[in-house]
């Protein structure tokens, strides 16, 4: 949630540490700050707001000299978003400076022990009492690194953390535990970060840390020296790995949002998705990450498919995918209530973490729950090397390269586009013929162009929106394949443009929610032609008949629906198992326009974080 970063080397650090805040500004956060170690000691700065804000009072003030520093986006958790419970924080005494993403759970019994030494507090924050306790561990002589260790010992909760004091001017200590924290290796310096956005424009190497593990990272008159332990100090060796993305990818382009960019860039990334893993003349899915367990997933009883948000709802087609092409019983679950429910899981049962960044806190508790209990673990990310793809027994990539927008769109079609690989792949090998499968491949490898036709329509889409803005409160409604579709266009909604949507089995309208329907209502239904289209267009009529606006999203040669729906968004047509990677991208422009014409910032919406690494 929280964005860190941290440099030590030969360069001024100040410049360095604001640019990659500038690049994490996406993951979300309300208050900002830096620490720098220079000739004149420890020195801070924090502000509430914008970067920006913190940039320009760095500048009014001459800035902050110094080439050892930590820098550091907040998120409000322990106290509001103040100047005070900015990062980063220092022990009372002013010699060490930390910055903490993730949250200590104990924080109240330690601050209680710290008080009765004599500390004072000055902030809300769980983060000051690892500072302060750091700092009462240096008093009796250990050196930065091994106060760290000792204090991370008494801790009880998730963290990042970056530590630097003004005695050690040439040496900056990381950990973690359960929030990302990369090492990016310069030539002649290291720059850590909680995100490989803040890295990528100087090095491409990094060592991702893994849980408890801590790196003391010095750069002096031998040049850069790297030692990394366990807060045990119990040595470890770095495992150093290239990253997957370039600095280009992360640039915002001509586009006027990276929401704009990553929707329009849709055909590529599932190009990049598709490449290699399609044998359309045998008929056949190749997914080398699953090739070991290939004979467990055939075998396998049952899938449940674990995640939050989007990639719950990428999940809930990649139920229907598995039932369907594969002929095996699947559901799939909220990742933050199955690991608090006692979930049966029994032997056979292969369970599937969907996650764009790898390290969503509430998927990883899952998944963690769901090995203990002895099943086989399936990762499907987009960021590579993260602790979802450690964690599990294995996994497939995404490909579709970094997206920087909250508001997930390429990811969904990537989780989408894995998950019916998955399933074609087990499918194929218990009761698919080679000609089926070697037509939805064919279908599969066509869908780039298919979405490029419907990005197509931004400008229509756009200006059909604008006769919708002002309603508060809409209805997004599907069938089968596409209710998952409605559910995640009425998260798209909600999350950028804040308008009230719901999503839901265009049946269960009848249930209740058709009391909601008065004069002019948005109610977008998701209608292409398939198994239940009929059943669709009696619940448009039903709608319609209340005096709600039809927005509908239906194929291109469709010219019945026109005498329903006021709105016609046009997509191709489809087999219904390939539907969602098609009939999502309309609703991810509607939401798109519609906040951009209500003067919202599309790309960091209010209260949300891209990646969420704490519960």
């Amino acid at each position: 949630m929280c964005g860190i970063v941290a440099y030590v080397g030969p360069k001024q650090a100040q410049p360095i540490l604001l640019e990659g805040l500038k690049r994490l500004e996406y993951r979300g956060y309300d208050s900002a700050g830096v620490a720098v170690v220079g000739e004149v000691g420890l020195k801070s700065a924090r502000s509430v707001g914008r970067v920006s804000v913190l940039e320009q009072n760095l500048a009014d003030a001459g800035g902050l000299a110094g080439s050892l520093g930590i820098a550091h986006t907040r998120w409000a958790t322990h106290g509001s978003p103040t100047e005070a419970n900015a990062h980063p924080h220092t022990d009372d005494a002013g010699t060490i400076a930390l910055v903490h993403n993730g949250i200590i759970e104990n924080y109240a019994t330690l601050r209680t022990f710290l008080e009765g030494k004599g500390h004072t507090f000055s902030s809300e924050t769980d983060t000051e009492v690892l500072a302060q306790l750091i700092g009462e561990l240096r008093r009796s002589g250990l050196s930065l690194e091994d106060a760290v260790k000792a204090a991370l010992r008494e801790v009880t909760g998730a963290y990042a953390i970056a530590c630097i004091a003004q005695d050690e001017p040439d040496t900056l200590v990381v950990a973690r535990k359960g929030s990302p924290l990369l090492v990016g290796l310069g030539p002649d310096c290291y720059i850590a970060a909680s995100d490989a956005q803040a890295i990528i424009s100087h090095t491409t190497q990094v060592i991702a840390l893994d849980d408890y593990q801590v790196a003391k990272l010095t750069i002096n008159g031998q040049g850069p020296d790297l030692r990394t332990t366990t807060i045990d100090d119990i040595p470890v060796s770095p495992v150093v790995q290239d990253l997957e993305m370039s600095l280009d990818q992360i640039e915002l382009g001509d586009y006027s949002h990276y929401m704009q960019k990553e929707i329009m860039e849709q055909p590529m990334a599932l190009t990049n998705a598709l490449r290699g893993r399609l044998d359309q003349r045998e008929g056949r899915v190749v997914l080398g990450g699953l090739a070991n367990l290939a004979r467990d997933l055939v075998r396998a009883r049952r899938f449940i498919l674990i995640g939050q948000g989007t990639a719950m709802h990428a999940g809930l087609v990649g139920e229907y995918l598995l039932e369907d092409l594969a002929k095996v019983p699947a559901e799939v679950e909220y990742a933050s209530e199955f690991r608090y429910r006692n979930p049966i899981v029994d032997e056979g049962t292969v369970v599937v973490a969907i996650s764009q960044s790898g390290e969503t806190a509430d998927t990883l508790a899952a998944l963690t729950e769901a090995k203990d209990r002895g099943a086989l673990a399936i990762g499907v990310v987009n960021a590579v090397g993260t602790t979802i793809a450690r964690e599990t027994d294995a996994g497939v990539y995404l490909h579709v390269g970094p997206e920087i927008g909250v508001a997930s769109t390429k990811a969904f079609i990537g989780q989408v586009t894995v998950l019916t690989l998955i399933s074609l792949l087990i499918g194929r090998r218990k009761y698919l013929a080679k000609d089926v499968v070697a037509t939805y491949l064919a279908e599969l490898e066509k869908m780039p162009g298919y979405i490029e036709r419907v990005v197509n329509q931004t400008d229509y889409i756009r200006d059909e929106t604008m006769k919708y803005i002002e309603r508060e409160n809409w209805l997004f409604l599907g069938r089968g394949y596409n209710y998952p579709v409605a559910l995640e266009g009425a998260l798209k909604l909600k999350e950028i443009s804040y308008i009230h949507a719901e999503g839901m089995p265009a049946a269960e309208m009848k249930h209740g929610p058709i009391a909601l329907i008065d004069e002019g209502m948005p109610v977008v239904f998701v209608a292409p032609r398939g198994s239940q289209y009929d059943k669709v267009v009696s619940n448009i009529e039903e709608v319609r008949a209340r005096g709600g606006h039809i927005i509908a999203v239906a194929d291109e040669d469709d010219h019945e629906i026109e005498q329903y729906a006021d709105t016609v968004f046009r997509v191709p047509h489809v087999p219904e198992p390939l539907q969602p990677l098609i009939t999502t991208i309309p609703l991810q422009l509607l939401a798109y326009h519609a906040a951009v014409a209500r003067g919202h910032d599309v790309d960091k919406p209010r209260n949300l974080a891209k990646s969420v690494t704490v519960e």
